[in-house]
């Protein structure tokens, strides 16, 4: 991955880091690029002058950059249904609990000794992690018609993300891909996202973390997370036994996270953990929302958005005695159904590895994890 940037003015000037590293397939596919070994100053420059970061719109078909913002937003930046209790798992007894949550943390007592131990966990303070993904969507299904889009016909756009993380929920993630760049992050107060194509905007209910950085990245937060789970049973993935563990969002959270024109139903995440290296290898989660559409004799119709997301996390290795993954594999499925609508079918996926990693980065500070200014400013006015 590229991690300097030419000076395009002059040529005996130093080069600029880059904020989120380039992976070279970029460059290579960029209008303009040199094929040939050793050009990859010039094709840094050609795809320095497509990019369009600080343009709200791109040159092309409007329904490229909506493809684009689905990628960014659905796959690229999603969040974790609850909020992550502090050191849950380090702290609760497997007794006094019912015999499945009982199993649960039992399961999570052997995940934490397969990432590295409690000693090991509990030392994390902060962490880094930079990569790339490749994104793709299939055949777009409207009723009973399918859809061929560009990115349905085998075009694959790839990108590169850097991911700077403090707490669970004082964490910043930064995605460039396709000549898009898209910032999400949280205070630990509030959780908000932006890029050039639409406004900052905060999401709504409690801070929660990035679900990326639970796709085998922090083992800390994941065994918190599943610590109030319960064991539903057992299931063969990938020639591997696997205990199943559930956790569903609670209605306070829920409640917190809808609005006067759209309620969360539910929101549910299920982690398999492997019976035989003790690791988390799929991550699973669905959410179900309802739209209030509708006026008059149609204010009763709803329509409803149902969004379910499917991880394989795999390469574990380990990294200063702490075992994370390193790649893995999503599958979404987006489906839109109701009274008075047509109903539709999307899928998307995305391929990720983990180029680079570290944890304990010294003098990364709260202030790092500020919100835009802008945003900032919007929140203070509505608490006054």
């Amino acid at each position: 991955m590229r991690k300097l940037c030419p000076n395009l003015d002059r040529d005996d000037s130093l080069d600029t880091v880059l904020e989120v590293p380039i992976p070279d397939e970029m460059l290579i596919n960029a209008p303009g690029a040199d094929k040939r070994r050793g050009a990859g100053g010039a094709n840094m420059r050609a795809w320095l002058k497509n990019q369009a970061f600080d343009r709200a719109t791109v040159d092309g078909a409007a329904s490229a950059t909506a493809e684009l913002q689905l990628f960014l937003n659905v796959v690229g930046s999603p969040l974790i249904p609850c909020p992550v209790p502090h050191d849950r798992a380090f702290s609760r007894s497997i007794r006094d609990s019912s015999i499945q949550a009982s199993t649960a943390k039992y399961i999570i007592q052997q995940y934490i000794a397969a990432t590295g131990g409690q000693a090991a966990l509990q030392g994390v303070r902060s962490m880094y992690a930079v990569g790339k993904v490749r994104m793709c969507a299939s055949e777009f299904h409207l009723g009973d018609q399918t859809v061929t889009t560009a990115a349905a016909q085998g075009r694959a756009e790839v990108g590169g993300f850097v991911l700077w993380h403090k707490t669970p929920e004082v964490w910043f993630f930064e995605l460039i891909i396709a000549g898009h760049k898209m910032s999400a992050g949280s205070d630990g107060k509030v959780a908000w996202r932006q890029s050039a194509a639409e406004h900052s905007h905060v999401s709504r209910g409690p801070p929660r973390p990035l679900r990326r950085s639970l796709q085998g990245l922090d083992p800390r937060s994941i065994a918190n997370l599943f610590s109030d789970a319960v064991c539903i049973g057992e299931k063969i993935l990938h020639n591997e036994e696997c205990f199943i563990l559930k956790l569903e969002a609670g209605a306070a959270t829920l409640r917190a996270r809808s609005a006067p024109a759209f309620d969360i139903i539910h929101h549910t995440v299920w982690g398999y953990f492997s019976q035989r290296t003790g690791l988390l290898i799929q991550l699973e989660d669905s959410h179900l929302l309802r739209m209030k559409s509708g006026k008059g004799h149609r204010r009763s119709e709803n329509i409803f958005w149902e969004t379910s997301m499917e991880s394989v996390i795999s390469d574990y290795r380990y990294i200063d005695g702490i075992n994370i993954a390193h790649g893995g594999h999503t599958n979404v499925t987006l489906f839109r159904y109701g009274e008075g609508s047509v109903n539709h079918k999307r899928k998307l996926e995305e391929t990720w590895t983990v180029e680079e990693a570290d944890f304990n980065v010294h003098g990364l500070t709260t202030d790092y994890f500020l919100p835009p200014a802008d945003l900032k400013k919007d929140v203070e006015d509505q608490n006054k």
